[in-house]
């Protein structure tokens, strides 16, 4: 029997159940992956991406040929891909493992399910850990992801038959029509970086991650990295959180730092959790009651101003510049990055959330969509939390360095007006001309957001659309009623 076993956000052959169940089938393997360009021509999906995945591909392939069945790339739609192996050489079972991706994959993977059931084809999709596919409620999620992350991982199969087909190159960039899209400073992709930044993580750095994770100029080298490597699937969730209980039984380890990390991790899955539950959160706001709330359309110049990081708000631009060279950026200034642009600049999140997507390398939808409605106010279940930039800037980079480095046009500010050049006596020689003016007064615009934020949840009917969201996506407490989500730190981007 032949079986293709089709890859997704899971490159690598470590912790693989699905490789596992397909060795453990007998006969050929087909590993394989579909660059789809359809899905590559999605508003979410960008060059640095599909750069880095490139990277995951080839280190794939590189282990998968030892073995002895090196991966196969193949371009085009899937199920028409499937279908060219299927009608070649007689696959006859489908291996892959459940992926909460976004709406164009659902849709894939619903034609895909068509096509498998219409030829014949068993298809067999294996959940991921800690995320659970059909769940109305969260009642036991908690208990039950902490088992699964608890379970032996998937062993690796010794070897594979060889297939003897032609592995197929690797497309670049331009092969899926992605557009320039330099990012000098972005992560390089593979399961044996991904390995090494997780040993590093553990054994050196993670002394200094509770205190350095908040500022931009300390996170880069405080925070794990690890992000693209789960995004992505170079390493496993189960394997980072076993890899992790380890590290915290030894005598030496930095415990306090370690158990934060653990419970990001946690929350990392929370957030996924709730996009498979409800794929929607991607274009619809979580509580309907905000819907129309900001324009549909949003204002060009200060969307325009925002993604190029030319609002007038320095420590704003630098952050947003910082996301630009690197593709990363630690999650405080994530938040900041979309709350400025939901509340200061009243901008529709649909259309910002999908530039961040583009300009992270670490994109995870399940992360990305549920963190950009918590950051916008959309979700009716959260406490609004509206970033003062000027304050984020004073507390996250009080000596002006990162600002300075990443908007070099300030330079001549004195460090007293820094993260508000507009109060300083010579700006009006400056402002306009080496550095754009303010596109808004950001206290008074965050109060006019406030107000408009709230006055929807004075609607009637807010507050039982509230609880049935409640109900949906928040694990219950037991002995406390049920009330508003606080919005903690723990719950914002996974770093």
């Amino acid at each position: 029997m032949i079986t293709i076993l089709w890859f997704k956000r899971d490159l690598r052959v470590a912790d693989s159940p699905a490789l596992a169940l397909a060795a453990a089938g007998g006969g050929v393997v087909l590993p394989l992956y579909i660059a789809d360009p359809e899905e590559w021509a999605q508003p979410d999906r960008s060059a640095r991406q599909w750069r880095f995945i490139a990277e995951c591909l080839a280190g794939l392939r590189e282990e998968l040929a030892r073995l002895g069945a090196p991966l196969l790339v193949r371009m085009g739609e899937a199920v028409t891909v499937l279908e060219a192996l299927r009608a070649e050489h007689g696959a006859a079972r489908l291996i892959s493992h459940e992926e909460t991706g976004n709406l164009w994959t659902f849709a894939r993977d619903r034609r895909v399910t068509d096509w498998a059931r219409d030829n014949g084809v068993a298809w067999r999709e294996l959940p991921q850990p800690g995320i659970a596919r059909g769940l109305t409620h969260r009642r036991g999620w908690q208990a039950r992801r902490d088992k699964e992350m608890r379970a032996e991982v998937a062993v690796t199969p010794d070897a594979l038959p060889p297939h003897g087909l032609d592995p197929g190159p690797i497309p670049d960039a331009s092969d899926l029509a992605l557009g320039f899209d330099p990012c000098p400073g972005r992560q390089k992709g593979g399961g044996v970086r991904g390995q090494d930044l997780l040993m590093r993580f553990l054994d050196e750095r993670a002394t200094g991650y509770l205190w350095g994770m908040s500022s931009p100029l300390s996170a880069p080298s405080a925070c794990s990295r690890l992000s693209p490597h789960l995004a992505h699937g170079t390493l496993s969730p189960r394997a980072v959180v076993q890899a992790l209980e380890a590290r915290r039984r030894q005598v030496d380890a930095p415990k306090r730092a370690l158990k934060g990390f653990a419970s990001r991790l946690a929350w990392r899955d929370h957030f996924m959790q709730k996009l498979e539950s409800q794929p929607e959160i991607e274009t619809r706001c979580l509580h309907a009651a905000y819907e129309g709330l900001r324009p549909a359309e949003s204002d060009a110049a200060r969307l325009q101003a925002w993604q190029s990081g030319e609002t007038g708000l320095p420590f704003v631009d630098a952050c947003m510049r910082q996301l630009i060279h690197t593709g990363w950026i630690n999650f405080r200034m994530r938040a900041m990055l979309m709350a400025v642009a939901s509340y200061h600049l009243w901008l529709d999140w649909r259309q910002t959330g999908a530039h961040l997507a583009r300009l992270f390398t670490d994109y995870e939808p399940g992360i990305h969509w549920p963190q950009v409605q918590m950051q916008s106010g959309t979700t009716g279940m959260n406490t609004p939390r509206i970033y003062n930039p000027v304050k984020q800037g004073l507390d996250q980079d009080p000596e002006g360095r990162f600002v300075r480095h990443w908007v070099p046009e300030l330079r001549p500010v004195p460090d007293a007006h820094l993260h508000s050049p507009w109060d300083w006596g010579g700006a009006g020689r400056f402002l306009g001309h080496g550095y754009p003016a303010p596109v808004v007064d950001p206290m008074k615009a965050a109060r006019t957001a406030r107000a408009r934020v709230w006055a929807v949840r004075g609607q009637d009917g807010f507050r039982e659309e509230r609880d049935r969201l409640l109900a949906r996506h928040a694990a219950p407490r037991p002995g406390r009623a049920r009330k508003t989500a606080k919005t903690p730190e723990q719950l914002s981007f996974f770093s």
